[in-house]
């Protein structure tokens, strides 16, 4: 499918073509669950169709059902926006209890996590979940059944909440052994409104604190803004020059948006290769171009699949491919700068930092370029790397036996232009030095919190989520705590190989994006674990970093942390 150059470049680990096992079909897609609920699970011949949903537990099935469905169209993640707005309307409709909406979200959740259907993958999935009613919806009026109802989104507040205590309480829960759910993957919005005192509140920080299941999506302080996740449904008009962001972090898109592709550039090579920066940049921007060309190849192959009528249920729910984007990510800055700058650099340093900038800022520009020339929208992305970080460093470590690498046992190279996972114990120093980098990326990016154990309590967790959204300008964080489970007694804080009753725990912490037990990832990102230093709770609310960011304007009261 590709030309011999393109498709050699990966081979040889100059840059990494993801999802190469399914090529047919694009990387993510994010859905409007409005149009599902409104038109119903349907419009393809000779499948079972269904009308669109009157109540929350036939709401929840045609989820289930569109998710598995367009899993087996995609490679990659699907998501849903305002999952908590949308769902509200069939409880205010039907006046349904705090139990009745439980149960269904138990279903819910129980089946998105169930392997045995859709070639034995669970989906992956990620739902975004708004908090409070955005403002481009207050007005609207919901449509069940194909009637519209008598009030609008925003007299829903109250249904809202009752969406997210049970999302939340089965999230906590787990299954019947107690290990926690990886799907979906929650997206929470931070707004300027955010109630920070409710019970809800107490309820999601008390889960991030133990489990550290959600992600927080900064609207208050970063240039993101709730309505944006909509705004890519009609694009006429666009500035081919500005980079648009995707939305919905590393794992989630904004509705009817998404990526056809990622193409990930090692960039350690470029820097142990080089012996200039003019050097440094042409090769960059030869690798890039490369990128960009095996993007295209692959949105034409994914569009005439589209046209040719096999990818159905893409081709009903989304039409066409306009809206998006041909992803392209970088691995390694870290070691990059250390080739290229010498031992004593890394993104830590202000060298390094400001060359890492200056790079991102080309390939911004690059892409705007890429944009101009192919029509097509192209976005920037911290790649979550998983397998790649480990891959293209032992490409790399067998064919330049000098180049630095992260790792003593196994190579690996840091994840984006993160800073090396042993740098700081200060999780304020890493965002003061992460902060200007992470919004350089318009696809996903995110930091993450790595905890060595389960914060104290809610409300220090909650004070630490709050400093974060309102002093630094980064899109997308998490606090992610460490913690085994055993199958006797469940929930154990912090690393625990054996439980005090002798049988074996499973470690759970986030392999780049989702939790899985740390046993069954590769032998780079076990390395990558084993030398992780986790930010230390009490250093964190002594830091001296705490105070270094403004916050914003909007930012409301903020807690003393």
């Amino acid at each position: 499918v590709y030309p011999p150059e393109l498709a050699q470049a990966h081979i040889d680990g100059d840059y990494h073509i993801h999802d190469l096992g399914m090529g047919i079909t694009g990387y993510c897609a994010g859905w409007s669950l409005r149009q599902l609920l409104e038109e119903g699970f349907n419009g393809v011949v000779g499948k079972t169709e269904s009308v669109p949903p009157k109540h929350l537990d036939s709401a929840c099935w045609q989820m289930i059902n569109f998710i598995g469905t367009l899993q087996n169209e995609w490679a990659g993640a699907q998501a849903f926006s305002s999952f908590d707005t949308y769902l509200s309307a069939f409880i205010k409709a039907d006046n349904l209890s705090y139990e009745e909406v439980e149960q269904a979200i138990q279903g819910f959740v129980f089946n998105m996590n169930i392997p045995s259907r859709w070639g034995s993958q669970t989906p992956f999935t990620n739902i975004t979940l708004d908090w409070t009613v955005p403002e481009d919806l207050k007005d609207k009026h919901p449509v069940i059944g194909g009637k519209t109802m008598d009030f609008t989104y925003g007299d829903c507040q109250n249904e809202m909440d009752m969406i997210n205590k049970a999302y939340m309480n089965v999230m906590v829960r787990g299954d019947a052994k107690g290990r926690i759910f990886t799907f979906p993957i929650p997206t929470y919005n931070i707004t300027s409104d955010f109630n920070w005192d409710s019970e809800n509140a107490k309820i999601l920080f008390e889960m991030t604190a133990k489990y550290g299941i959600p992600y927080f999506q900064n609207f208050i302080n970063s240039s993101l803004k709730p309505g944006d996740v909509r705004s890519m449904c009609c694009r006429l008009q666009m500035d081919m020059r500005q980079l648009r962001t995707r939305g919905g972090g590393l794992f989630g898109s904004a509705e009817m948006t998404g990526s056809i592709g990622v193409v990930t550039i090692n960039l350690p090579r470029i820097g142990f290769l080089s012996h200039s920066k003019e050097e440094f940049f042409k090769r960059v921007e030869k690798v890039m171009e490369m990128a960009k060309e095996s993007l295209e190849v692959k949105r034409k192959m994914v569009d005439d699949n589209l046209q040719r009528g096999l990818l159905p249920f893409t081709k009903r729910y989304l039409g066409d491919l306009h809206s998006h984007f041909n992803t392209i990510g970088i691995v390694g800055m870290n070691e990059a700068l250390l080739n290229f700058l010498g031992p004593d650099s890394g993104v830590a340093t202000k060298e390094g930092k400001a060359f890492a900038e200056e790079v991102l800022d080309f390939m911004r520009s690059q892409l705007s370029n890429f944009q101009e020339e192919t029509g097509h929208l192209y976005n920037l992305e911290a790649t979550p790397a998983e397998g790649v970080s480990y891959r293209l460093a032992k490409i790399d470590k067998k064919k330049y036996s000098n180049i630095k690498t992260a790792g003593i046992e196994e190579p690996y190279y840091t994840n984006s232009s993160q800073l090396p996972v042993n740098y700081t114990k200060d999780i304020f120093e890493a965002l003061e030095l992460q902060d200007s980098l992470q919004i350089k990326y318009t696809g996903g990016t995110v930091l993450h919190g790595f905890m060595g154990e389960k914060i104290s309590d809610a409300e220090t967790c909650k004070k630490l989520v709050q400093r974060i959204a309102t002093h630094f300008r980064l899109p997308y964080f998490t606090i992610t705590p460490t913690f085994s489970i055993c199958p006797e007694h469940g929930y154990k804080a912090g690393e625990h190989k054996v439980c005090e009753c002798g049988k074996g725990c499973e470690v759970f912490s986030r392999v780049v994006g989702y939790f899985r037990p740390v046993q069954h990832w590769n032998n780079g990102k076990q390395e990558e674990f084993k030398q992780r230093t986790p930010y230390d709770q009490k250093l964190s609310e002594e830091s001296k970093f705490a105070v270094i960011g403004k916050p914003s304007a909007t930012a409301g009261k903020i807690s003393n942390y």
